[in-house]
């Protein structure tokens, strides 16, 4: 369901919305084509999440459970919970939904572990939670969204105390934007679209003295949203960017005296 790979250093990289696949018994079930469903989903992002020596990638998909919602909000049983899409063919019983749920805590269980790990060896972490979004509702000849309210790169940071992790989240979004991307800068600002999910929230919750995690989307500038083309030198390139952004994160995580 998800690949855990246990590397050295306080860094982690995530892509928990990366996955596609479903259950059987979810597959049964669901009123979703293939099509709508990876509109929805963050394809590609494992990828980028592989960055980082430690790294979480799901491979089932936000329709058989969202590891980015609240525990209560993790099954979508709504139209109203997942962007008004059909969802199902027959309402899922209680079954289903409790061996989703299931999921989500033993997810939970072993990030809480890495996570814990990780503050052992070094005192704290960093995740980058890598996510994307659209920004064509309308349809695939339809208007784009405004780029003033959807930036290249949302950097969310709010479920976070901002001012323990100041340097840190400016270096890095300050670095991302000077990454020349194909000729020219890429558009990164700090919660304009998205202010982070369920998971990096979880993180400071938890974590509130030892944890940092960045809520990372990507606006899919670099694929067509609606029928999955990816533009394959986009992809590489924010891979490239992603990683020049490495050293200095590590530098600023020693400042604060996190051990390596």
């Amino acid at each position: 369901m998800w690949k855990i790979i246990r590397g050295d250093g306080p860094l982690i990289g995530t892509a928990i919305h990366n996955g596609h696949e479903l259950r059987d018994e979810v597959a049964a079930i669901t009123a979703l084509s293939d099509g709508e469903r990876l509109r929805e989903e963050d394809s590609y992002t494992g990828k980028w999440a592989e960055v980082v020596e430690t790294n979480i990638v799901v491979g089932r998909s936000r329709f058989e459970v969202d590891l980015n919602r609240p525990r209560d909000k993790a099954f979508y049983r709504f139209p109203e919970d997942a962007w008004g899409l059909n969802l199902w063919k027959e309402p899922p019983g209680s079954n289903i939904i409790q061996r989703s749920i299931d999921q989500y805590d033993s997810f939970y269980k072993e990030v809480n572990q890495l996570l814990r790990e990780k503050i052992a060896n070094h005192g704290s972490f960093l995740v980058l939670d890598i996510h994307s979004y659209n920004h064509l509702r309308e349809g695939p000849d339809g208007p784009i969204a405004n780029p003033e309210s959807n930036p290249e790169v949302n950097v969310g940071t709010g479920t976070m105390d901002r001012n323990r992790w100041a340097p840190l989240v400016d270096r890095f979004i300050s670095e991302l934007n000077a990454f020349k991307f194909l000729g020219r800068n890429l558009d990164v600002r700090e919660n304009v679209k998205f202010r982070g999910g369920e998971f990096p929230r979880w993180v400071h919750t938890n974590f509130p003295e030892n944890g940092c995690a960045l809520a990372v989307e990507f606006k899919k500038f670099f694929m067509n949203e609606w029928n999955g083309e990816l533009n394959q030198e986009m992809h590489k390139t924010i891979l490239q960017a992603l990683r020049t952004t490495l050293p200095g994160l590590a530098e600023e995580l020693r400042c604060s005296g996190v051990r390596f």
